[in-house]
This record gives C-alpha cells, sequence and structure tokens, in this order.
C-alpha cells in the first residue's frame, strides 16, 4: 500500500465527516460529495454559510459552529475559501482534511501540513474512491 492509500484510508475510517461547500444543486461537486456520503451511511455536516439547510439537513456556517466534533473534513470551495477553511479546521481539531481537485491552493496544502493534518491532495477525487453513482 502506498503512502496514499494510507492516507485515504485514514481518512475514511472516521467516524463523522463535514463537507465544506454541501450544496442543493444537483450539478455542483458539493452536492455529489454530501448525498455520497449519506449513500454510504456515512454521518456527514454539510458547510454551507449561505443556506439553512442542505438535502433537508441543517448547514453550518462554518466547521468551528458544528455541533459535534468531525474527523475528516471533504473540502469543495474555490482556493481562497479553502485557505479560511484549512484555519477553521485547525482550530476545530480536524485531523483529516481532504481538498478535492480545484480547492487546494499550495499556501492552503502547505498550512495544513504545517499543522499535522492528513492532507489530500493534488488529484484524487473522493468520489472516485467511494465509487459514485448517480
Amino acid at each position: 500500500m502506498d503512502a496514499l492509500d494510507e492516507q485515504i484510508d485514514k481518512f475514511l475510517a472516521a467516524p463523522s465527516y463535514a463537507v465544506v461547500g454541501a450544496s442543493d444543486d444537483t450539478h455542483k461537486y458539493g452536492h455529489k460529495v454530501y448525498r455520497n456520503y449519506l449513500a454510504h451511511g456515512k454521518k456527514a455536516f454539510p458547510i454551507n454559510p449561505k443556506v439553512p439547510t442542505v438535502m433537508g439537513n441543517t448547514a453550518y456556517p462554518d466547521l468551528i459552529s458544528l455541533p459535534e466534533k468531525v474527523e475528516s473534513v471533504s473540502v469543495i470551495t474555490p482556493p481562497t475559501v479553502t485557505e479560511k477553511v484549512v484555519e477553521d479546521a485547525i482550530k476545530a481539531g480536524i485531523k483529516n482534511i481532504w481538498m478535492q481537485p480545484g480547492a487546494e491552493s499550495r499556501a492552503a496544502v502547505e498550512r495544513a501540513q504545517a499543522a499535522g493534518l492528513n492532507v489530500i491532495h493534488g488529484g484524487p477525487c473522493i468520489l472516485v474512491v467511494m465509487g459514485y453513482h448517480e
């Protein structure tokens, strides 16, 4: 098993997840990632400061506002927003962060790694890894 597989296994072993960028728009990846967690029976919290709910579930404005601690976070946001998400993840005690393709920035990756987070970035998509089907 290579290092990336180990990182992914560690990420997926979490008891609960947050999806930053979750959306009700079925064409957006934030919707697909959130729906994918639920379809696999995972406990997941949608993070979106612009809406009160996603798929009928309470949406939270940021990681700090979650009602319970999560260990793993999927990030589907523009890179500048991801940099703020990393800061919130560090404050919230998150252990694993998966920056979906297009969400990462060098600054966000370096900051998360420097804080000791398990950081997945640069290509692998959780939808492919988990076998997402529409």
